[in-house]
């Protein structure tokens, strides 16, 4: 089983920055694809960013060029900068961890709220 625990969100004006942080448990989190979602309120979950267990990252389109997923596997932690934030950035931002084909596991989510 593998846990994780994200923190970092809170309340930003457009144009602002976040970064937010997932911490997992377990000794073999360098083997782990990792992924950022988003859930917006009235809206399904989303995939917003992966980063491979080689560090090959992916993004959302109209995230790209704007957040950056990055892992520390010496810390168990994977990160998601979010820069030039827009309000339909607000949402509750997932850390998700696919061990293996067939797992895959999700933290509690933190909230992002980008308004003036």
């Amino acid at each position: 089983q593998v846990q994780l625990v994200e923190s970092g969100g809170g309340l930003v004006q457009p144009g602002g920055s976040l970064r937010l942080s997932c911490s997992a448990s377990g000794s073999l989190f360098s083997q782990y694809f990792m992924y950022w979602y988003r859930q917006a309120p009235g809206k399904q979950r989303e995939w917003v960013a992966a980063i491979s267990s080689n560090s090959i990252k992916t993004y959302e389109a109209s995230v790209k060029g704007r957040f950056t997923i990055t892992r520390d596997n010496a810390k168990n932690m994977v990160y998601l900068q979010m820069d030039s934030l827009k309000p339909e950035d607000t949402a509750v931002y997932f850390c998700n961890a696919r061990p293996s084909s067939g797992s895959s596991f999700w933290g509690q989510g933190t909230q992002v709220t980008v308004s003036s």
